[in-house]
């Protein structure tokens, strides 16, 4: 280890003990679970989105085997609007693995945590130190930021060449002591002071040390991903209400909102047709504003078109589809922009107070 990565460690780690954080929920604990449901949630979210979720989380799953018990439906009702609903079914997917294959213990090795679902190298190092004390390297977004300003490493960091650049030198900084103390600071150092937008150089350890600020080239590094225009696609869904409920279809366990319950896309060429085979009858149809969400890869413009339905008496309950009351739209497994779609009709369906049942 240099001069200059041993200064960098032994910064970071007093730095850590007298400024870091210390009352995150997930803290001063070594519970492998609680540690590994944090990191989890902590990909791709912020910190103050996570809590609400996290204790909302542990109260329902307390542990890894009430987790690998329950049904996926359930796991995936409590992340609904986290996003990202592949980390939730890798989730379960996850604690059935331990329950089955490790006795419900984690392991206590990062080269083997790295091997179980949705749990990528550097998320496992970090349950690794947290719960177990290894000396393991992490090496999220937030560090990646710090290493490249501090060390001024070169080209963007999601490349293979510069990620296996930056693997190599967080291998090489590890401290041979307080790993979990380094750890967080790494994490707390990249979210609260070397942040992406106006770091405060001021308040940094690395303030004497570090590049980037030396050269003024805190904005041009870590080097931003190459840009690319998104593709976009268009989509119309139909949303059959009776004025109290409105149906939905519950969408495969693979792909977009996997697992989650959505608005139908079958039928939204022929309308009515589909409202009858649901044994319902049309009353009118009223096509909503264009809603636009973006997804990592692509962007969906979503047309929605309400179908102000009567239930007949011969009302038809098909695989796979649901009636959903109005009341429970917040506690349901929705994608955020069918929930705010379905908020609005909501609202104006109490206001306009429309018949519910044909007798």
């Amino acid at each position: 280890m240099s001069v200059a990565e041993q200064a960098f460690c032994a910064r970071l780690i007093d730095w850590q003990l007298q400024h870091g954080r210390h009352d995150l929920p997930w803290q001063n604990t070594r519970d492998a679970y609680c540690i590994w449901l944090s990191e989890i949630m902590l990909q791709q979210t912020q910190v103050t989105t996570v809590i609400p979720y996290y204790a909302r989380f542990l109260e329902r799953f307390p542990n890894v085997d009430a987790l690998a018990r329950a049904p996926v439906d359930a796991v995936l009702e409590l992340w609904a609007g986290l996003g990202y609903y592949a980390r939730a079914r890798n989730l379960h997917r996850c604690a059935q693995v331990i329950v089955a294959e490790h006795g419900g213990k984690f392991p206590r090795e990062a080269i083997v945590i790295a091997q179980l679902p949705g749990i990528g190298r550097s998320t496992a190092a970090a349950i690794a130190a947290f719960a177990f004390g290894a000396r393991a390297a992490i090496l999220d977004g937030n560090v990646k930021r710090v290493l490249a300003r501090c060390f001024a490493i070169e080209g963007f960091p999601g490349a293979a060449q510069t990620e296996r650049e930056m693997w190599s030198l967080a291998e090489s900084l590890l401290p041979p002591a307080r790993i979990e103390a380094y750890t967080q600071g790494l994490m707390d150092l990249g979210a609260t002071l070397c942040t992406r937008r106006q770091p405060f150089c001021g308040a940094c350890p690395m303030h004497a040390m570090c590049i980037a600020r030396r050269d003024g080239r805190q904005a041009e590094l870590p080097v931003a991903k190459p840009r690319k225009v998104l593709p976009e696609r268009a989509t119309t869904l139909l949303l059959l209400t009776d004025g109290q409920r409105v149906l939905l279809e519950r969408r495969p366990p693979a792909g977009i909102w996997g697992g989650l319950l959505s608005l139908p896309e079958g039928g939204a060429t022929d309308p009515e047709g589909f409202v009858r085979r649901h044994g319902c009858r049309l009353l009118e149809t009223q096509a909503l504003p264009v809603l636009r969400h973006t997804f990592t890869h692509f962007r969906l413009d979503i047309q929605a078109l309400i179908c102000r339905v009567e239930v007949t008496p011969h009302q038809v309950s098909e695989a796979g589809y649901q009636w959903l009351a109005y009341a429970a739209i917040e506690s349901a497994a929705l994608p955020t922009p069918i929930r705010f779609l379905l908020r609005a009709v909501a609202q104006q369906d109490g206001q306009q107070g429309r018949p519910q049942h044909l007798e």
